[in-house]
């Protein structure tokens, strides 16, 4: 299987399979099932140089820009990555059921209020200099871009596990 640089027009359909996830259409007719687009650099060029992945991880295809796709293809690869890539941002502490792990916590993130279940203090891991990703007993991550903005009761909160 040889890798290629995706054209103006590109020689593959991408679709959406019976269980909701992508299926890739080669040229030939071949379907592969379970695709996964991935960013090269989600951060820094989120639009450029996405990868789209078979269920093993091996490249099916490399696209320079998403903006360069067909309209339909552009929008089921910006909808898988979009699942792909939840990750709320938490803005406000509400709660937290006590200072020892595990408890729970009721927090308000930018995508409205939530409560999770925190299982240790090694699930809350800094990013950088500022970030802190917090991950909860379902997997679930959260995103606290810089504590020291945080309201004060928000940052006692936090402070207690970090």
């Amino acid at each position: 299987m040889s890798l290629a640089v995706v054209p103006s027009v590109p020689t593959f359909r991408l679709d959406r399979g019976a269980d909701g996830r992508l299926v890739f259409i080669r040229a030939d007719g071949e379907a592969v099932h379970g695709v996964v687009p991935v960013r090269a650099f989600p951060v820094t060029g989120p639009d450029d140089g996405v990868a789209l992945v078979d269920a093993e991880g091996r490249e099916l295809v490399w696209i320079e820009r998403l903006d360069g796709l067909p309209a339909t293809v552009r929008v089921l690869v910006e909808e898988t990555l979009a699942e792909r890539e939840f990750l709320p941002e938490i803005v406000r502490i509400v709660s937290v059921s006590h200072d020892e792990t595990p408890c729970e916590w009721v927090v308000e993130t930018d995508r409205g209020r939530t409560a999770f279940r925190l299982e240790g203090e090694d699930d809350i891991r800094r990013l950088g200099a500022t970030m802190l990703l917090v991950t909860d007993a379902a997997g679930v991550e959260y995103l606290v871009r810089n504590p020291l903005t945080l309201d004060a009761t928000s940052r006692r909160l936090l402070d207690r596990f970090l």
